[in-house]
């Protein structure tokens, strides 16, 4: 992977937009891929991603654990904190409604419209005139960056309506995040610097409090794929946390692919409450992996397939990491249901990409609702693959997740209700004994796996 740096803009001749919607079915998906928008999305995760990769100083390494004092907070850093905490408190505001409820709890609702209300003066206390713009600005004619930011930072917390959170909300407080990078409100700083204060110091904290709204709301899975999905809500402390346990790097290196730093756990510890409760006080993706715990019952590989599959990874974390990369890019820059809600403006631009790859026309193109595969891949001729997948080597034309190895899994299946020609991607080698699920019955498999 290369070393991508979002650039930042000159605020002076910009001419700002209101975001507005521009995904309505599957060819423009297709279309997403070949934009400003979508170049500058990735370029900002993978910035990030690789600040959180260890670092080679000196004679030592240095880790970016989550309590590390060695991650700067610049002040925009501890201002945006400022406004998560504010967040934070508006919930006693709201309290849950006590009476029945199946799905999501009706008081969210108060309590976006109460952060709805005072997003202006949020966004004031915290970015100030500077990024925001000129405040005679916003009462013209004239679009001012507030524009921008109040649309994707609004999008950041689940759905009112539909009383749900998902990656696509997530992925909106990643753009609102690299909106304030582009108008410059983060210093400049050393390669890395400002972007682990992000991570650690921004998006962590985000990601506790949308746990607290998922716990205190009961809100609903947005665009989940069920059992079968990485996680019911989030995607990217995945990224970030296995990078916080890949090999360490020095600034010139290329960002690896393999190994693991040589004091991580080893992956299959998802599955060792002991090891996730210490681990994710330090590290995002146990992070993620511990709410998973404190709000799922049962063996771990009945309720989360997918990541106990990941776990079986015998490559190490960085094989994880350009994995869980190009999983980003399928299954959520990719998908219909989480992208359609996300606004291109001038911060995130529809306007055409001078270097993007045009992706071949697909099937899905002319479909509303579907999922369209990224520029980069060329179909396969066999089946619906996973858009990020290689052939397996035991069965022609199965497919594979880019840390898949040859040694096969499991018997491949077809998804339940699918045609028989639509597949799940194969991930990983079976795990060891060790590692199965205890009882004389055979585990359950996952739908993407191959025979041993």
């Amino acid at each position: 992977m290369a070393n991508h740096v979002l650039e930042r803009i000159d605020k002076t001749h910009h001419v700002f937009a209101v975001p507005t919607k521009k995904i309505h079915d599957g060819a423009d998906v297709q279309a997403f891929f070949t934009t400003k928008g979508y170049r500058d999305i990735m370029a900002f995760l993978l910035q990030l991603n690789r600040a959180m990769f260890p670092r080679k100083i000196d004679n030592t390494v240095q880790t970016w654990q989550l309590t590390s004092h060695e991650v700067e907070f610049s002040e925009p850093v501890r201002r945006i904190q400022l406004l998560l905490s504010r967040l934070q408190d508006i919930i006693d505001e709201a309290p849950p409604d006590t009476g029945p409820r199946r799905f999501g709890n009706i008081s969210f609702r108060k309590w976006y419209q109460i952060v709805e209300e005072r997003t202006a003066e949020l966004l004031d206390e915290v970015l100030g005139s500077d990024v925001l713009g000129n405040s005679q600005d916003s009462s013209s004619e004239r679009i001012t960056p507030r524009q921008e930011l109040e649309a994707y930072f609004l999008g950041s917390f689940g759905s009112a309506q539909r009383l749900d959170y998902g990656t696509g909300h997530e992925l909106s407080f990643l753009a609102f995040l690299a909106c304030l990078w582009k108008l410059s409100a983060f210093p400049d700083a050393d390669p890395g610097v400002e972007e682990r204060g992000i991570v650690v110091g921004i998006i962590e904290p985000y990601l506790e409090l949308v746990r607290n709204l998922i716990k205190t709301y009961n809100l609903e899975p947005a665009g989940s794929h069920g059992v079968w999905g990485l996680d019911d809500h989030s995607f990217i402390p995945y990224i970030f946390g296995s990078a916080q346990y890949s090999p360490a790097i020095a600034e010139t290196d290329e960002t690896p692919t393999e190994g693991s730093l040589p004091d991580a756990p080893d992956p299959s510890s998802v599955v060792k409450a002991n090891i996730v409760q210490r681990e994710r006080k330090t590290n995002m993706y146990f992070s993620a992996i511990g709410f998973i715990y404190d709000v799922k019952k049962g063996p771990f590989w009945e309720h989360s397939p997918m990541l106990f599959d990941i776990s079986g990874v015998k490559d190490g974390w960085g094989k994880i990491n350009k994995g869980m990369i190009k999983m980003y890019n399928a299954e959520v820059l990719s998908k219909f249901p989480v992208v359609q809600h996300f606004p291109f403006g001038s911060l995130f631009s529809w306007d055409r990409d001078p270097n993007a790859t045009i992706p071949p026309p697909t099937i899905h193109s002319r479909q509303a609702n579907s999922s369209i595969p990224p520029p980069y891949v060329t179909p396969q001729s066999a089946g619906t693959r996973a858009p990020w997948s290689q052939p397996g080597a035991s069965l022609p034309g199965a497919s594979a997740a880019p840390w898949a190895t040859s040694t096969a899994r499991n018997p491949q299946a077809t998804v339940t209700g699918a045609s028989s020609t639509t597949r799940m991607p194969v991930w990983t080698t079976l795990p060891d004994a060790s590692r199965n699920p205890p009882g004389p019955m055979s585990p359950t498999r996952a739908p993407w796996s191959k025979p041993s």
